[in-house]
């Protein structure tokens, strides 16, 4: 039988599973893929971080789609960074933008995500296609960064045990190439097996009124969870760490299954048609005040392409 190809260490969602302890989990690695998204706008460094951060967290979580559909992470808020946008459409092809004040974010002493988010909320979206109702998710943000608002998420809207850490930075090139941007993320949840319950912490509500009467955690849980938080940003970055290497480290005392992988690549939706399409829509007195030089220019968002379309081939 011949030997299954090695995985790539960029660009990819790999699941596993550590079986004796009840745990599943998905590792994110980006490398070109973010790197070109980043590269298509003029992001300060913190901005960028936070969009590559964004970008790889609506992969680990877009990924666990089982139908082709789109998975939309979108924050709003009152922040210098007033909006964040990342798509996951299966299986795997992923984008994002940033919209930004400049001078805000240049103001900023020390730049965290909390700081350059400021108060507003996200929202994760699943689009299952035209014929399929939108299921949509929303936690606050309001001094939170992006891997508290989805631990968040998980303890409130799907009440599984999760533990989520994130990273995102540049690594300088070799040969005077400068900056190449990278991102990952790994996140495990604990998954009752067998018909189980949920393995959330509770308790059973006949202690005493006022007695602190602290949750029970899962053993096997707080093992998975505590070997997580192990996990250096440097570790979830480095090019020369494979994803099953760093599985191996975290958890090769219990046993660590990885399961096929899914290629992750940069895409965007825009085209000469759609744009040609959508100003069709427009009022024809609206279209004459975009004419400049004899054509409309307009520049996507994600991907910085600008597409010019003639008033003439535009339907009166």
């Amino acid at each position: 039988m011949a030997e299954a190809a090695p995985l790539p260490a960029d660009d990819l969602v790999l699941p596993f599973e550590i079986k004796p302890l009840g745990v599943r989990g998905r590792l994110v690695r980006l490398g070109p893929a973010v790197d070109d998204i980043l590269h298509r706008h003029s992001y300060p460094a913190p901005v960028s971080a936070l969009l590559a951060e964004a970008v790889a967290l609506a992969a680990i979580l877009g990924a666990m789609l089982k139908f082709d559909g789109k998975f939309i992470l979108q924050t709003k808020t009152d922040g210098p960074v007033d909006m964040i946008v990342a798509d996951y459409v299966a299986p795997g092809k992923v984008r994002g933008y940033a919209r930004f004040d400049a001078a805000r974010v240049a103001a900023l002493k020390t730049p965290s995500q909390a700081s350059l988010l400021g108060t507003g909320y996200l929202a994760m979206t699943v689009d299952q296609g035209p014929d399929m109702e939108r299921y949509q998710g929303i936690v606050p943000l309001d001094g939170a960064d992006l891997t508290a608002a989805a631990h968040s998420y998980f303890e409130k809207s799907e009440q599984i045990p999760t533990r989520l850490r994130m990273a995102a930075g540049p690594l300088i090139q070799r040969g005077n190439k400068g900056e190449a941007w990278r991102a990952g993320a790994i996140k495990v949840q604990h998954l009752p097996r067998e018909g189980g319950s949920s393995p959330l912490p509770s308790h059973s509500g006949d202690a005493p009124e006022g007695a602190d009467v602290a949750p029970q955690e899962n053993d096997d849980w707080v093992k998975a969870r505590l070997l997580l938080d192990t996990v250096e940003a440097h570790e979830l970055l480095d090019p020369q760490l494979s994803a099953e290497q760093l599985l191996y480290r975290l958890y090769h005392e219990d046993g660590v299954t990885a399961y096929p992988a899914t290629h992750l690549e940069r895409y965007c939706s825009c085209s000469q048609d759609s744009i040609t399409r959508m100003l069709a829509r427009f009022p024809a007195e609206d279209r004459a005040d975009m004419v400049t030089d004899g054509e409309i220019a307009v520049t996507c968002e994600f991907c910085s392409t600008t597409y010019k379309v003639k008033p003439g081939d535009l339907a009166p």
